[in-house]
């Protein structure tokens, strides 16, 4: 009795997980489906001029300490931030052309912020575009798709944890490597210059590691193996 009773306890303060929507065969199948239905017809008139395609998400670059490996003879004290500070950069990455847009603050990322962005992308618009979006709440909202269709660009929603299929997502990794990993700044003006300097360097420095990288070969995972923990 006490352990039925402890039981529906637990149930309506949601401690019990409730199943998965989908499994994970289904997530697969879907994606694949998405891809070759949709994704991949447009990349397929972006590489032919007939479109530009961009692939757009949110980073949130917190000022803070990121591991990585020091070899010192002595103990090393590097003073770090509280991690409160975050610069935010809503980017578009054109899967073609490799040109990349973004609206940056210190606040956060909302629809206005979106529409700010989309005005821009419509701004340089010569055909047919199509901004590849991740289903952010800021994304999915009347505003910003009535946005959209009053400046004739089409948008497209990608499946749900599909972030393998946002080409962008690769760009802020590499951001991260690059810029933040094993690095400290003295303020956060220094931090904001700093990933802003590695933005803009992947037109030049890094010109050729973001051409092997920033590659339309999108990862799926209709091959690989999944294993619970």
């Amino acid at each position: 009795m006490f352990k039925k009773g402890l039981r529906l306890s637990w149930r309506r303060m949601g401690a019990i997980p409730l199943p998965p929507d989908r499994t994970i065969e289904e997530h697969v199948a879907e994606q694949a489906a998405f891809k070759a239905a949709k994704l991949g017809p447009v990349l397929a008139q972006a590489q032919t001029g007939q479109r530009d395609v961009w692939f757009v998400d949110a980073a949130h670059f917190v000022r803070g300490c990121y591991l990585c490996c020091v070899w010192s003879l002595v103990r090393m004290m590097i003073r770090g931030a509280s991690g409160r500070q975050r610069y935010n950069v809503l980017g578009a990455w054109n899967a073609v052309t490799r040109q990349l847009i973004r609206v940056t603050n210190a606040t956060r990322v909302s629809s206005d912020t979106m529409i700010e962005l989309l005005v821009t992308i419509a701004a340089a618009k010569t055909r047919a575009t199509t901004p590849v979006l991740d289903n952010a709440r800021y994304q999915r909202c009347a505003k910003f798709e009535a946005e959209a269709q009053r400046l004739g660009i089409e948008l497209l929603f990608l499946t749900s944890y599909s972030p393998n299929l946002n080409l962008i997502e690769r760009l802020w990794k590499f951001t991260n490597r690059k810029v933040l990993r094993g690095q400290t700044y003295p303020d956060f003006a220094a931090f904001q210059a700093a990933i802003d300097d590695g933005l803009d360097e992947t037109a030049t420095k890094y010109q050729e590691e973001i051409k092997t990288l920033m590659t339309l070969r999108l990862q799926t995972f209709d091959k690989a193996s999944f294993r619970a923990a």
